[in-house]
């Protein structure tokens, strides 16, 4: 990347105002991340890992980097932030950092929007592979000791409906039609032509393409729009067949009525790696239940993804000190960065 060495220099909205060394404030957990050298070297760097110490180094702050996604903090020590310019997430979606006093504010807020879409988009790959072929049926049949043959379906030639047509859905669509999948997709608004998906209908209109779906995969955000948005009504309208995907956010499906729709084999199956309530608690029927796959909140966590977030910060900064454009900038009023 080019030089840092002339804070200020530029201008723009989202630029600093003249000063020698801009304040930028650093919200991680135990660890400091990574390969912030060049951020350190053109600015005040304050790092901090609880409340007390991100209210003091709020005090004329411009830029907060948050590292670690517990950003639940800001919020709370907003009143403190009065110099703040820039909000840069670190993850992808920014529903925890859209409390109204920053969605009012002028504070332009970024997130990491590129970093994660790949390894998604492998993950639900793979998870799509391993129910068609029933691999945690397998395992657990290999646990036991137990000898039992059977037939697996392939994903060649069936039809997956894509929640969620931003860049993480529309590269798990290319994932998905690289196995041979029909691709389709389901957008804000719907889309003439599109390179990845053979349709993308608008989201008015996804009871009536779910029942073309024999995998549904949620890739959406978590907005007022989204959340509770896949109820009974909508997994009523699946195939029986149909398996269930969610590598979103957790407040989009109802989750009883997902419990109701797995226990009464209204569909077939479900992998799931986000939830409402985080870690999902261990009397939750989820866990148990036969056809489905629980993980962690893990789909996008690949070996050096944090050494990733962070290049991509220095990135931000360095345009930010120089005036330009800012990548992935948030529309705070839709709760993520529109699709160009």
């Amino acid at each position: 990347m080019t030089s840092m060495s002339k804070p200020g220099a530029g201008g723009g909205n989202a630029g600093p105002e003249a000063r020698v060394r801009p304040a930028v404030v650093v919200l991680h957990a135990k660890n400091r991340p990574a390969g912030l050298e060049p951020v350190e070297a053109a600015a005040d760097v304050r790092y901090a890992t609880s409340t007390d110490e991100l209210r003091a180094a709020l005090a004329d702050a411009q830029v907060v980097f948050v590292a670690d996604f517990r950003s639940g903090m800001l919020r709370d020590t907003w009143p403190h932030a009065r110099a703040l310019r820039w909000i840069h997430h670190g993850g992808a979606g920014v529903d925890p950092l859209l409390f109204p006093e920053l969605v009012h504010s002028s504070v332009v807020l970024t997130n990491s929007r590129g970093v994660f879409d790949r390894a998604m988009a492998e993950y639900v790959l793979g998870l799509a592979l391993a129910l068609a072929k029933d691999l945690p049926r397998t395992l657990d049949l290999q646990r036991r000791r137990e000898w039992l043959h059977r037939e697996s379906e392939r994903v060649d030639g069936r039809t997956a409906l894509v929640v969620g047509a931003g860049s993480i859905g529309r590269e798990i669509g290319r994932y998905l039609r690289a196995a041979g999948m029909r691709v389709l997709g389901v957008a804000r608004r719907p889309r003439e032509a599109d390179t990845v998906f053979e349709r993308v209908v608008g989201i008015d209109d996804l009871q009536a393409a779910l029942p073309e779906a024999d995998y549904v995969v949620l890739a959406l955000p978590l907005t007022p729009e989204t959340r509770g948005l896949f109820g009974a009504a909508a997994l009523a309208t699946m195939k029986r067949s149909a398996r269930f995907i969610n590598v979103g956010r957790g407040a989009v499906v109802d989750q009883a009525a997902l419990v109701d729709a797995l226990r009464s084999r209204r569909i077939a199956g479900a992998a799931l790696d986000v939830f409402a309530d985080e870690p999902l608690p261990a009397v939750h029927p989820f866990w148990d239940m036969p056809g489905v796959i629980v993980s962690p909140h893990m789909s996008g966590d690949f070996a050096g993804w944090p050494a990733a977030v962070s290049g991509l910060f220095v990135e931000n900064f360095r345009r930010w000190l120089a005036g330009e454009p800012l990548l992935n900038v948030v529309d705070k009023a839709r709760g993520y960065v529109p699709t160009v």
